[in-house]
């Protein structure tokens, strides 16, 4: 069975990467099962991070793996990406559908059900549920969902609509967020960070399988 879309959410940190080689990273994590990448380069200038995203894709496009890129629908259009993730203080979502095509991927982090409800509402790809727990590697964000808020989420949006869950999301606790109701596990400093991304990427694949990781779904 072809794992969710969403399933291992990679989002990138070259501060995080102990000097190797971003693509680098990216091709191990892909080899490890990641099966969706982020773009987000805070300090990266324009042109710097069209020059990653094309790098990126030509990486990740062999490999039927998407490429969204943080905040930046300018760049993810230049550079062929598939996607965009807006954060609420981005551009609105109604615009970025606007300027995309219908199969275009717009990914929305939600900080409370009423933001899920409405990105879901609005026609985004996924809901992010951010931060499910305090993470040092993004200190602009609202306070912790913790699990329950994670749950919250998933009861508030409608089962077609898949939930990732980023923030402070390692290994151990891979299966009790599965278990709440994400989908999907957006990692930044537990790959980027790893001796072996390509090790660290699996083992997250395999903690989010785990029969602790198993729920309810309710029919789509």
């Amino acid at each position: 069975m072809n794992p969710h879309p969403y399933a291992l959410y990679l989002v990138t940190d070259r501060g995080l990467s102990l000097g190797r080689p971003l693509a680098g990273i990216v091709r191990e994590a892909a080899a490890g099962g990641a099966t969706c990448v982020q773009l987000r380069e805070k300090d990266a200038s324009t042109r710097e991070m069209l020059s990653l995203a094309r790098e990126l894709l030509a990486v990740l496009r062999p490999l039927g793996i998407p490429l969204i890129v943080n905040d930046r629908l300018d760049i993810a259009l230049a550079a062929g990406a598939q996607g965009v993730h807006l954060g609420q203080h981005d551009m609105p979502l109604a615009d970025a559908r606007r300027l995309v095509p219908p199969d275009f991927i717009v990914g929305i982090s939600a900080e409370s059900v009423d933001d899920a409800v409405a990105a879901a509402a609005g026609g985004a790809s996924y809901v992010a549920a951010s931060p499910v727990f305090a993470t040092p590697t993004k200190t602009d964000t609202a306070p912790a969902l913790g699990l329950d808020g994670v749950a919250a989420l998933r009861a508030a949006l409608p089962a077609a609509c898949p939930l990732v869950a980023i923030g402070g999301i390692h290994v151990d606790n891979a299966a009790s967020v599965v278990a709440a109701g994400a989908d999907g596990l957006a990692v930044v400093s537990g790959i980027m960070s790893a001796p072996s991304p390509r090790d660290a990427a699996a083992a997250f694949r395999r903690a989010a399988a785990s029969p602790a990781a198993a729920r309810a779904r309710p029919p789509a």
